[in-house]
């Protein structure tokens, strides 16, 4: 899941989540993204299928603003954790 400049998030699934971001951000990816960008990383899970991961994706599209904030702001703070740790 990215943030988008616009506050909104953008919820989808890759392979590659680093290239996606940067093809976000060079105006190559979603029309959404493309009038939105740039967008940064803010949510991210690696499951052991494409469809876990395109139901995972349809499930987090349906939560409220409030509940992708909520998930958003826990994961971000595991990833200052972990690179404390490091």
């Amino acid at each position: 899941m990215v943030k988008c400049a616009n506050d909104a998030f953008y919820t989808g699934w890759t392979t590659d989540p680093q290239r996606r971001i940067k093809t976000h951000n060079a105006g190559r990816g979603a029309a959404y993204t493309r009038m939105n960008a740039p967008v940064r990383l803010v949510y991210l899970e690696t499951l052991d299928s494409r469809r876990a991961a395109m139901l995972r994706e349809l499930e987090i599209k349906k939560y409220s603003h409030k509940k992708k904030t909520e998930l958003s702001a826990s994961w971000l703070a595991m990833q200052e954790i972990e690179e404390k740790a490091v």
